[in-house]
């Protein structure tokens, strides 16, 4: 357990990176005592969440994987929702949002997404005028996300400035070391965010509109069986959640890359680079969710070579897996180009990194964060050529979930 003390350690949390590659000189799947492994390699990884031999470790059912066993209504809303439930009911679940969560409906946002940013670059020109400092992740980064996750379910604009210091609160519950105010800051959240939804789905119940949460209600009201009470409230919070957080870190992360990386933020700015080129490699090198797990769930597997009997808990360490050297040549080399056919050789572009998951469990909202991250770079590098960092971003205090506090820039 030892590199789990250094990987939850502040200095472990500010740069894990060179953690998973002295986990992965071990070996790609490494027993850490107490029936749990570390999982660095790809191969390794990307066959754990695509294998119904390996679950998802639900509260409701035994303790976390490397972490205590906690109770609570943050612990309670994460179990009932589709991020930690098994086959069936997670299949019915999952099929029932992802029958409106579709890839035409993701689709048919694009213009209203160019639309919110180019209005988000309007008052961040105003922000900065005359050289003001300005928070990217507070003026941009979580306000194009959030704003677009809500016009989807059907979340009212004037609620959404409620959002962010909610999901900072209720997400404290996926890490591995969260101290007991934080989780009671958690079970907070959970309460209010639960508490919203169920009255806004009281209000879509008796008025149903053109989005998410009406077509939820409507299946949970038709048939129980297809999705219940409860499980519809937490669903509607992850889905929330979900849309704007790991987005909001993704467009942090990618900007503060390009600053980090001139050339490519040149030829991203001089449209010689794909953006989404720059998106996929953001999500290798640095993505926003560094890890997930899984638990076997039956005796007879093994894993890269390693016996890992019926219990054993998985921490797959997906930043690790997304810069294993047997998969992507040079690793820690920022590289958009790997994923760009213009420029990536004869080979053609490398296989997508495991950022959003793989298999039964892959992020829903993996097509529409990628949208996203596609029309805003490259429309605000366009908007403002002298875009700059205006002091160094704190990062947030976190290692599932990796992003920056604050980002301040100036945009002339």
């Amino acid at each position: 357990m030892a590199i789990i003390e250094h990987l939850v350690s502040p200095e472990g949390r500010a740069d894990p990176y060179p953690l998973y590659e002295l986990a992965r000189q071990q070996s790609p799947v490494l027993p850490c005592g107490d029936g749990l492994v570390l999982v660095t390699g790809y191969r390794e990884a990307d066959r754990v969440l695509r294998d119904p031999a390996f679950g998802v470790r639900s509260a409701e059912q035994q303790p976390e994987v490397g972490r205590p066993p906690v109770a609570g209504p943050a612990r309670e809303l994460f179990a009932r929702s589709v991020l930690e439930t098994d086959a069936p009911d997670h299949t019915r679940v999952r099929s029932l949002i992802g029958s409106v969560f579709t890839a035409r409906r993701v689709a048919a946002l694009a213009p209203a997404v160019a639309l919110a940013v180019d209005r988000l670059l309007d008052e961040l020109a105003e922000r900065g005028a005359g050289g003001t400092p300005v928070d990217f992740m507070d003026a941009f980064a979580f306000r194009l996300p959030v704003g677009v996750v809500c016009e989807l379910l059907g979340v009212p604009e004037q609620d959404q400035h409620r959002f962010r210091g909610l999901a900072t609160d209720l997400t404290a519950a996926l890490e591995l070391d969260a101290e007991p105010a934080e989780l009671d800051a958690a079970d907070l959240a959970a309460e209010e965010l639960g508490d919203y939804f169920l009255t806004l789905a009281a209000r879509r119940a008796a008025d149903p509109r053109d989005d998410l949460v009406s077509d939820l209600v409507e299946v949970a009201t038709a048939d129980g069986r297809r999705l219940g009470g409860h499980e519809l409230i937490a669903n509607l919070v992850v889905l929330l959640v979900a849309g704007f957080e790991t987005t909001t870190n993704l467009l942090g992360n990618a900007l503060q890359l390009l600053f980090d990386h001139p050339e490519p933020l040149a030829r991203l700015r001089a449209g010689r680079l794909a953006p989404g080129a720059v998106t996929e490699e953001v999500l290798r090198f640095d993505p926003p969710v560094q890890l997930t797990t899984r638990m076997v769930q039956g005796d007879g597997q093994r894993l890269g070579g390693v016996p890992v009997p019926a219990g054993t808990g998985v921490l797959l360490l997906l930043g690790a897996a997304n810069r294993d050297p047997s998969r992507y040549p040079e690793p820690d080399r920022f590289d958009p180009d790997r994923f760009d056919p213009a420029h990536c050789g004869p080979a053609g572009p490398a296989g997508r990194p495991l950022s959003f998951g793989a298999g039964a469990h892959f992020c829903l909202g993996a097509r529409l964060a990628r949208l996203e991250a596609d029309l805003a770079l490259p429309a605000l590098l366009d908007r403002f050529p002298a875009l700059a960092p205006a002091a160094a971003p704190p990062r947030r205090e976190r290692l599932v979930l990796r992003g920056y506090r604050a980002m301040p820039v100036r945009t002339v």
